[in-house]
Order: structure tokens, then sequence, then C-alpha cells
């Protein structure tokens, strides 16, 4: 592994949360018995079989950040370090493209201009001459820092990213469609309903993304995540092998949210 390989591409990835009314409780009194609380949903995107890095696998949306990105973010007002505002902006990015969704944008947005926005991203226009032509901006405070992951050194994936992870709210009034390219289909559900989904064999999840789900999972709406990513730091996570019981596990630090913080390395799921 090069250098270059072991410091890692960036990129940016972004879990989309839409909260869900109380379910009606199944008693008749409601007064006896509140409504159940519904976790939220999380948009997941299934990757086509023919990509380099994750084929086949359930992940959140996202992708490299380019040198567009950074352009953009360098003639932006914001008090952001360079790199996280350009990963803010690729998260933005990469969100319109692949789910067709406008996070983190500033100005009148509705669908229209969604679906404007990502034809000429598709075209290859950049995304800052597309927002200047349809009006619209940066709202950089609606993504929310959540993690950040780098694979171990020792690991020989086809691609190795160093990827920022942030939080968002739904846009109303927008429907999610996936981009038939690099996905293939997309769907929303609660964290712990991706999980059984994947452990009965429905689908595939590689490490991180097990991990991240696992964490999402506990919290009953896109506040209470948002108030628990404020109660961590935002540190790299790094992944190391150590034996455990006579069994090599992949482990992660325990001081940065995550509930799980080892698999035997016979169950992983790599990219």
């Amino acid at each position: 592994m090069t250098d270059e390989d072991d410091a890692g591409r960036p990129a940016a990835t972004v879990v989309i949360l839409r909260d869900r009314p109380a379910a009606p409780s199944a008693i008749l009194s409601p007064e006896i018995l509140p409504p159940a609380i519904l976790p939220p949903e999380i948009l997941m995107v299934e990757r086509a079989s023919t990509m380099a890095f994750a084929a086949g696998a359930l992940v959140f949306p996202g992708g490299a950040v380019d040198e567009a990105d950074h352009a953009l973010a360098a003639r932006l007002d914001h008090d952001l370090a360079p790199d996280e505002a350009a990963a803010r902006i690729a998260a933005i990015r990469e969100t319109i493209e692949e789910a067709g969704l406008g996070i983190g944008l500033a100005g009148l947005v509705d669908a229209a201009s969604v679906l404007r926005l990502r034809d000429g991203l598709h075209d290859g226009r950049p995304l800052g001459d597309l927002l200047d032509r349809h009006g619209l901006g940066i709202a950089f405070e609606a993504l929310t820092p959540f993690a950040r992951w780098h694979p171990a050194p020792f690991e020989r994936a086809a691609r190795v990213f160093d990827t920022r992870f942030y939080l968002a709210r739904a846009p109303e009034g927008q429907m999610a469609s996936v981009d038939s390219t690099e996905n293939v289909r997309l769907l929303w559900s609660s964290a712990a309903e991706v999980l059984a989904r994947c452990d009965a064999g429905e689908g595939r999840i590689i490490f991180p993304t097990r991990r991240n789900l696992e964490r999402l999972a506990p919290f009953a709406s896109h506040a209470d995540l948002v108030a628990h990513a404020a109660a961590f730091p935002v540190e790299k996570v790094r992944p190391w092998k150590e034996e455990r019981d006579g069994e090599a596990h992949l482990c992660i630090p325990d001081h940065l949210g995550y509930p799980v913080t080892s698999e035997p390395m016979r169950q992983v799921r790599r990219a």
C-alpha cells in the first residue's frame, strides 16, 4: 500500500433521516398508554454490482470530494476549515446526483429545481455554476458532523476513502429517486430494520455501515441524533485487528458513541 493509499481519498456521506409520526396505541384509551414512538426512517441506496467500491452493498448516499467542491468552498462565506467545507459540499452534491434530494441548499428549493440541478450535474456541469444559475446557495449548517471513518492500513480494499459522515433531515416536498447508474435501488427504513433485513440475508452491509446503523438505531428522531452526535468527538475511526477469546476481531475505539466496538473477523464484510 502506498502512502497515498494509506492517506485515503477524501469522501463524504450523509445519513438522511425522515421522522415519522407516532403510531396509534393498540389500547383503545390513549390516555392510559401513549402512542408508540416510531424511529426515523433512513435513506439507503444499493450499489450497482459493477461498482469497484462496495458493489451490491446497501450504503448511505455519498462519494468522493473533488476539486470543484474545494473551489466552491473557497468562494463561499463560512467559518469551517477548507476540507470540512468541501466535504459538506460533496455530500450535498452526491445526494442530489444519487438520490435526487436537495439537502443543505439555501434559497427557494423545490422538487423541480433539484431535478434541474441533478440533470446539470449528470451533464458534467459544476455544482457552483448550477447554483448561481438557479439563485441557490449552500446551507452548511444543515449537515451535522457524525463520524469519520478511514480503513485500517492493513486492509487491501479496491478503493481507500477517508470518509466524513453527516446527519441531515430529509427535505419536505421532495421524492427520492435512484440514479440507476452507480446505484440500482433505494429504500427508506429504520436502522434496526435494515440490520434485521441484512441479518436475514436480504441485503449486504460492510463493516462501517453496520457499526453506524447500530449507533443510529436507539434514537427516536433527527433531533435526538443531533444531540447524541454533539456529545461525542468526531475522530478518525481506524479499525484494528485484535485477538479476543482466542479469535481475531476487527475493533474500533469505545469512546466515540458506538454500542458495538468489535466483530469477529470471520463475520466482517468489507468493501
